[in-house]
């Protein structure tokens, strides 16, 4: 008997640490509001941009640091900052911040709390960032895509970045789509990073998102990773 209870005990342990482990990782991924106010609650919050040197040059969060994640110095350049502070990391969408977090605090780092939905998310909200870039922007406006979009042709619109896994795991079918459907299907790709108030206008704040346009009105659309067939269905 006394045995069964030290079992009881020893799962009941045991399930509360699970529970408490899960309440304490949710409580480190905050939505852009809220990771807005606690960066603005601590104006010597460390914000860490993990994002490439390219990407962070097109807007970031005022006053971020930017160290890429898959740079090969990572490991070495964020062990110089202060373990025992907080530290406020994000990136584009959130995938990179999540492996960069884990990775910070597996080598001592106290607290670390992640932008859920990365910096798409930060924009969608329409919170303030800045820029390195001084060069003239060459984004597509709106006037433009829905120029782009009115054709005569089923018009497929490719919302992309070079560093999103499932769309590049989408990019073999939409090429086969474009070409083996080239006389009533126009392929159009936009990369994320080039044209973010296009992507804030139209609302898209993750990727990937497919869009099909028919005599130049959103016919259908779809966020994630989608197998080609499916694709296929809504251009016919």
């Amino acid at each position: 008997m006394q045995q069964y209870i030290s079992i009881f005990t020893l799962s009941l342990i045991l399930l509360l640490n699970s529970c408490g482990n899960v309440q304490s990782q949710q409580a480190t991924n905050l939505d852009a509001l809220k990771f807005s106010e606690r960066i603005q609650k601590d104006p010597s919050a460390t914000i860490l941009d993990v994002r490439t040197p390219d990407e962070f040059s097109k807007g970031h969060l005022i006053n971020a640091k930017n160290m890429d994640w898959r740079a090969a110095d990572f490991a070495s350049n964020v062990s110089k900052l202060d373990k025992s502070s907080p530290i406020y990391v994000y990136c584009l969408s959130g995938g990179r911040s999540a492996s960069a977090a884990k990775k910070m605090r597996e080598i001592g780092f106290k607290e670390v709390y992640e932008l859920d939905g990365g910096i798409m998310k930060w924009r969608g909200a329409n919170l303030p960032e800045t820029t390195a870039n001084t060069v003239a922007s060459k984004e597509m406006s709106l006037e433009e895509f829905k120029k782009i979009t009115t054709t005569d042709k089923i018009v497929l619109v490719d919302f992309y970045a070079d560093w999103c896994g499932p769309c590049r795991k989408m990019k073999p079918s939409l090429e086969e789509i474009s070409k083996e459907m080239a006389s009533t299907v126009t392929l159009i790709k936009i990369n994320a990073d080039d044209n973010q108030e296009l992507l804030k206008t139209l609302g898209i704040d993750a990727l990937p998102v497919l869009h099909t346009y028919k005599n130049g009105k959103l016919a259908w659309n779809n966020l994630g990773f989608v197998e080609k067939d499916e694709i296929v269905k809504h251009l016919k």
